[in-house]
């Protein structure tokens, strides 16, 4: 799937511990030749970075191939986010509620009153949903059978979801309500209740809600396609006109969005600029403030570490992946910084990238 609890642990941590180096003025050779380093020791076809402020990408880079025998990549390029898709889930709710067409106490028998389940689901609240403290399990409706038959499936993407849904509700928690266990299915679940909100698909929410109003040209869903890095699975080159290049696209809402570093900055910044206009800022407050107690202290689609030296203050972080892409982010409000890592292959690019972040953090 997109991304277990031990690779979101290990990326905060590894991070968390490399990069505790004092802010100073940045330095655009600096920030170019962690690029250049980090690339260098990846041995990743591609690797992408930037820098984003309260006004958007204020440093990118790119180095390496598309693919073997492909161009060269470029800071334009378009790139998978994986699992960093659920924080975009998370601020469309967020959206809706500043629209008034949701509310953050709604539970789940509120939000889905169509929707047979169990009574215990009933009462659980959206924001244990969102910080995947609800007990859900992706093997409840997402496994292997699902995921072999999923592609085929004629359904539109909304009736796929509902159906999720309705298998995900049916029994009791598998997990221990309250307690953190990850799972895509939390975001799927999310996405559905967006879907009934508006009455469309999610993909057309985050076209209206997100990319529209944000100014971002580029989002789209699934592998890019055309002339664009391609995802890299087993070492090897995944072509994007091919069956097989994503996870499923009823699993959207939890890990399908690809787009460009700048765009991908213009989100980014929301949360260095009190919402940017595009979210009130007591809505921004909620989807960064965790959820429950215990370990990974987790929000709206972001895990939140404790104060970190470097960042003054406490930081939102994400790794996300299909499994042919990685992609990295750490965001400082304290310091009106974000920092993103990207790479076209998830196995060779999670350490690229990770070691991509502290470079670019001892840059600035």
């Amino acid at each position: 799937m997109i991304m277990t609890r031990r690779q979101m642990m290990a990326a905060a941590t590894a991070a968390a511990l490399t990069t505790a180096t004092a802010a100073k003025a940045r330095d655009d050779n600096g920030l170019d030749a962690a690029l250049q380093t980090a690339f260098d020791g990846g041995q990743t076809p591609a690797l992408g970075g930037m820098v984003v402020g309260p006004d958007g990408a204020s440093w990118m880079g790119a180095k390496g191939v598309r693919h073997t025998g492909g161009a060269a990549v470029g800071p334009d390029d378009l790139w998978h986010l994986g699992s960093n898709t659920k924080a975009m889930t998370a601020a469309v709710y967020g959206r809706l509620v500043d629209k008034g067409q949701a509310s953050w106490s709604a539970t789940l028998g509120e939000a889905l009153p169509d929707t047979a389940m169990d009574p215990v689901w009933k009462v659980v609240p959206v924001k244990q949903i969102m910080a995947h403290r609800a007990g859900l399990a992706d093997a409840t409706a997402l496994g292997q059978a699902w995921l072999m038959t999923a592609r085929a499936d004629p359904a539109s993407l909304p009736e796929q979801r509902r159906a999720l849904t309705a298998t995900m509700l049916a029994s009791p928690p598998a997990g221990a309500p309250g307690a953190f266990g990850y799972a895509n299915s939390n975001y799927i679940l999310i996405g559905a209740i967006i879907e009934r909100i508006t009455g469309g698909s999610w993909e057309d929410a985050m076209r209206a809600e997100l990319f529209e109003p944000l100014g971002i040209t580029t989002g789209g869903f699934g592998a890019p396609q055309g002339d664009q890095p391609w995802g890299h699975g087993a070492g090897e080159g995944v072509d994007p006109s091919g069956p097989v290049t994503d996870n499923p696209p009823a699993l959207g809402p939890a890990g399908t969005v690809h787009m460009s570093l700048s765009d991908y900055g213009r989100f980014l910044r929301v949360f260095l600029s009190d919402g940017a206009g595009w979210l009130k800022p007591e809505t921004l407050a909620v989807l960064m403030t965790p959820v429950g107690e215990g370990a990974p202290p987790y929000a709206g689609g972001w895990i939140v570490p404790p104060g970190q030296p470097w960042a003054q203050g406490p930081c939102l972080t994400h790794d996300g992946s299909n499994t042919m892409w990685y992609a990295s982010t750490w965001i400082a409000p304290g310091i009106g910084k974000a920092f993103v890592a990207v790479s076209n292959d998830a196995q060779r690019g999670r350490s690229a990238c990770q070691a991509l972040i502290p470079g670019l953090i001892q840059a600035i």
